[in-house]
């Protein structure tokens, strides 16, 4: 997915899937085998975060350019509850026996940075019994980010039966949800607080399901790599040196310069959202700004039902591929984005980190 300037600072696109499993833990295919088939659905970075419990060991030695994708490894920490997804770490860290806030306090203590992963996800019903690795301590403090849209975890949620599972394997695309009420609503509350960023990941596994006779892997890494995918917006083309390119990447997600977007469901490349103050003053996603009267520039690459929401509720809607609107009050402002898709309706498609215009 090549990067193009455009009018918001000239930045430089690129995609990505995060939260991708090896075979270091519950993943079925090894790291160059995941690189080579995001090369093969058009991908610019990987990265892995294997399960601290299962993986053991911090595979940094995997990290590199495979081709013209970068592929870049995390951590999962957690095992039964408190699932946090690590980026930026320079040694292993074993979450068991931590609490969570421990757990965020080692991973900045090396200067990295994570998000809390499927907060509210709640387990398959059919085989699964339902089990969720749910978030339950939301006192932490010190975490960059929450990962609002997890792929799998939303799909297996809809998994009541073997009928259901035919079902929503043959439609996984059509039938995706996007992320839940209530981890919008827990994200937009702290967002009011704070800059938090947002992320969504693929949760890849490529798993075979069994069950009697029947032996399937239904949700593969060609498809789970470009289902919830992120975009990151970078001032400067990716560097060609691995450790330029790195800290690139990260940057942009700690600053939360990028939007979520399923992508299976259109390519959501170009999609942009920009305010401009009446004074010049400039924001894009992620950027916190003194209020002052301007307006906000949305733009998509596909026709859309666009939502701008601001500190949590609708403030306008419209079916567009552009749209304008005057902002003339202090808020976090975001969007989401859906596409109508026959005979299922709006389907959820973009979500965009705020721009946080605070009162003086």
């Amino acid at each position: 997915m090549n990067n193009m300037p455009n009018d918001d600072g000239s930045y430089n696109e690129y995609v990505g899937s995060v939260h991708v499993h090896s075979t270091y833990s519950d993943g079925s295919r090894r790291p160059e085998e995941i690189a080579a088939i995001g090369i093969r659905k058009g991908l610019d970075f990987i990265i892995l975060n294997d399960h601290d419990y299962m993986a053991k060991q911090l595979h940094l030695e995997d990290e590199g350019f495979y081709g013209r994708l970068l592929l870049l490894v995390g951590l999962e920490i957690g095992e039964r509850y408190h699932h946090y997804l690590a980026f930026g770490l320079n040694e292993m860290i074993i979450g068991t026996g931590l609490s969570p806030q421990q757990v965020i306090d080692r991973v900045n203590a090396q200067g990295g940075f994570g998000f809390l992963a499927h907060p509210f996800e709640k387990g398959m019903p059919f085989h699964e019994k339902s089990i969720a690795y749910t978030w339950n301590d939301l006192s932490v403090k010190g975490y960059t980010g929450i990962c609002i849209w997890n792929f799998t975890s939303r799909w297996k949620e809809r998994i009541r039966s073997p009928f259901h599972g035919i079902l929503f394997a043959l439609l996984k695309k059509q039938s995706l949800k996007g992320p839940s009420g209530k981890t919008l609503a827990f994200w937009d509350v702290k967002c009011r607080q704070r800059r938090v960023v947002a992320i969504g990941g693929s949760d890849a596994h490529g798993s075979r399901f069994k069950w009697g006779a029947i032996s399937i892997v239904p949700i593969s890494y060609d498809f789970a790599l470009s289902s919830v995918t992120i975009h990151v917006l970078l001032p400067e083309p990716l560097s060609k040196k691995f450790h330029g390119a790195k800290a690139q990447i990260y940057e942009a997600m700690r600053e939360g310069r990028l939007f979520i977007a399923h992508e299976n469901l259109g390519c959501a490349k170009d999609f942009r959202f920009r305010f401009t103050g009446k004074s010049g003053t400039m924001a894009v996603m992620g950027q916190e700004i003194p209020f002052e009267k301007g307006a906000v520039e949305i733009l998509c690459p596909l026709t859309a039902k666009i939502r701008l929401i601001r500190n949590g509720q609708i403030y306008r809607e419209t079916r567009a591929r552009k749209f304008s609107c005057e902002i003339t009050e202090p808020g976090v402002y975001r969007v989401e984005a859906y596409r109508y898709l026959f005979p299922f309706g709006w389907r959820p498609w973009i979500f965009s980190n705020p721009i946080y215009i605070r009162s003086r």
